[in-house]
């Protein structure tokens, strides 16, 4: 992994600095945009909320679910409420917010979905209301982890949904038109993974570190962002951010050097440093006609706190991705 960083440093710009972003503690970034309002929802209690009419300064916003869906506790026993990794999308006139429920470091977990007709609480026709669960993850049922889901609809409005962590890989699932439930007869692709120890147990989350996909359309291609190693371990986390790109939804997904992201491929866009412990679960989105990489890293100078961190992408002749500036040093 240390030689593979190496490799794909020159990614980096290391000179200046970053407008964006006051330091407000997040994890999982996602944002959207409403009217002249941007709304972030992030791991939290009930799912985090703020918001901005910058992008610069932030304010807390209540969060979705004042007490924890009702069928949580049938996934991981006592839930706290502490819901993961939610994706926020707009469709036919709703907005759609996945979430995820999970033990840690197992995959007994659950992917739900809430849905609102406005994201500003002070609209009379504020309401979230819950549909339960889409997907579910069960141990030594699944190799595989029903967390971090990311909505994507294909050239043909088919919604796909991208999710997982650790196991065998990320996986990609049809949904149904309603964007509710999986499509039948279900379709299933494997998106990206890494090599897994094969004398490891089902219920391990094993040494193939990835999680956090992310699908971002652009100039024809479907770009995959993606989480390489360790997150949430304070100056232990090794988080980055690796992307690679398919003219299908579907994927084969590759990377700069035409490796296969099925085969451990990922061209390297952001990593820590002696400042930034890790950096990563990315969202990608084109606002005002630039595009923007919002992600967490743990901050070195604040016991390991997870900050949110604001990118411009900028994109090479061959139409790759990278930071338009530095913002980790």
């Amino acid at each position: 992994m240390k030689s593979l960083a190496s490799k794909f440093s020159f990614l980096f710009l290391f000179v200046g600095t970053f407008a964006f972003a006051q330091d407000i503690r997040v994890h999982d970034p996602v944002v959207i945009q409403q009217d002249d309002t941007f709304y972030l929802y992030c791991t939290g209690r009930g799912i985090s909320c703020f918001s901005s009419k910058d992008l610069k300064n932030w304010e807390k916003q209540p969060s979705v679910f004042s007490e924890k869906p009702e069928w949580t506790d049938q996934v991981v026993s006592d839930f706290k409420n502490h819901i993961w990794a939610p994706d926020i999308s707009f469709y036919n006139g709703k907005y759609y917010l996945y979430y995820s429920v999970s033990a840690f470091a197992k995959n007994t977990s659950a992917i739900g979905v809430a849905t609102n007709t406005t994201l500003n609480p002070s609209d009379e026709n504020y309401k979230w209301i819950d549909y339960g669960i889409v997907i579910q993850s069960v141990p030594n049922r699944d190799l595989w982890n029903a967390i971090d889901p990311n909505l994507i609809f294909d050239e043909e409005n088919t919604p796909w949904l991208s999710f997982g962590s650790f196991w065998d890989g990320l996986k990609m699932v049809k949904l149904n038109p309603d964007l509710l439930s999986i499509a039948e007869p279900q379709e299933w692709y494997t998106i990206a993974r890494r090599e897994r120890s094969f004398d490891l147990a089902d219920t391990n989350p094993g040494d193939a570190a990835l999680e956090a996909p992310f699908i971002f359309k652009k100039n024809g291609y479907y770009y995959l962002f993606l989480s390489w190693d360790l997150c949430c371990r304070g100056d232990k986390s090794t988080y980055k951010v690796v992307v690679g790109r398919s003219e299908k939804a579907t994927g084969p997904y590759v990377d700069k050097t035409g490796k296969p992201l099925f085969e451990g491929g990922g061209t390297l866009l952001v990593e820590g440093n002696k400042n930034w412990y890790g950096a990563g679960h990315n969202s990608t989105y084109t606002f005002n006609g630039k595009d923007y990489m919002f992600f967490h890293a743990y901050d070195a100078n604040d016991n390991g706190s997870p900050k949110l961190k604001i990118a411009e992408l900028v994109w090479d002749e061959l139409g790759w991705p990278s930071l338009k500036e530095n913002i980790l040093d």
